[in-house]
């Protein structure tokens, strides 16, 4: 039999290629001038550079200032993920179970996905301000002594409060429209079978919901490492003394702040590896847990 030859068309070409070039030219073009910026050594004024190899690299691994932005970008990331998706999901589950005012109480939760990060930076410090903060009052006139500007766990907390309060929202429509998508047949069957709730709910519908919970845990993850900067930067400012700056924050302080452009991007290429170690093990191991 003669085999079928398809002619070869450059049409879906030209449609993926402003694609391809916005990728190019704003991430593997800044990518491969990071990498490269990671082996110079700059003055402040970037009038001249020398080639040092992996001293910037040495010097950041050697560094205890960001060993402990390390070690709170990790801790921060997986509470901000944990306990966002853990409310989102008792939220989704209540509001799947709402029948009078359904609509107006999914879209009162739905809101906080408008706000940016750094307006629900602004609007968390203004709440832990000292002189008018209803929260800084509320916690102090429990005894707490609460003071996030002199208290670097009190800081963590001003953070991570505001950055589980800010992806909720995003992690509850998502886990609604998971619930909405369970057959009534199969729900219906579970009722029948189990007449416990929180039984069914472990056996039955959580099982159905690892693809979205799967999906959520890997864009918290993002979210937590990169898109919290806004909220840092206008809330703490990796205040006190450091001690709430993630890695993306201190790439930013230590480069545009500390014109250390050559330790700056030896964090960045750090920082890369980090999350595509973390991305590998997500989709190695995580998402053979999952069944679609």
């Amino acid at each position: 039999m003669k085999r079928v030859q398809f002619e070869h068309s450059a049409v879906p070409y030209l449609f993926i290629a402003p694609q391809i070039l916005i990728i190019s030219i704003f991430f593997l073009w800044p990518a491969v001038q990071a990498l490269y910026q990671s082996f110079l050594l700059e003055d402040a004024f970037g009038m001249s550079s020398q080639f040092v190899w992996f001293r910037n690299f040495e010097d950041v691994l050697t560094s205890s200032s960001w060993t402990r932005s390390a070690i709170f970008t990790v801790v921060f990331s997986v509470l901000v993920s944990v306990l966002s998706i853990a409310i989102s999901l008792f939220l989704a589950v209540r509001a799947d179970e709402v029948i009078r005012g359904a609509k107006s109480y999914k879209t009162l939760l739905m809101w906080g996905y408008a706000i940016a990060p750094p307006v629900a930076g602004l609007l968390g410090i203004m709440m832990f301000n000292p002189l008018m903060g209803d929260l800084y009052k509320a916690f102090n006139s429990f005894g707490f002594e609460f003071n996030h500007i002199e208290n670097a766990n009190d800081a963590a907390f001003i953070v991570i409060l505001i950055a589980v309060w800010k992806q909720v929202s995003v992690n509850f429509i998502f886990f609604l429209s998971g619930l909405q998508g369970i057959p009534k047949s199969v729900q219906e069957a579970a009722t029948l079978d189990c007449k416990s709730p929180e039984r069914r709910f472990w056996t039955i519908t959580f099982p159905l919901l690892a693809p979205t919970t799967f999906f959520l845990l890997v864009i918290n993850l993002t979210y937590a490492f990169f898109e919290t900067f806004g909220i840092i930067d206008v809330s703490t400012k990796g205040a006190p003394g450091g001690s709430t700056a993630t890695l993306v924050y201190k790439v930013y302080v230590d480069g545009f702040l500390g014109a250390d452009m050559g330790g700056s991007a030896a964090q960045s290429v750090l920082l890369m590896i980090m999350v595509s170690v973390l991305t590998v093990f997500q989709f190695r191991f995580i998402e053979r847990k999952v069944h679609y």
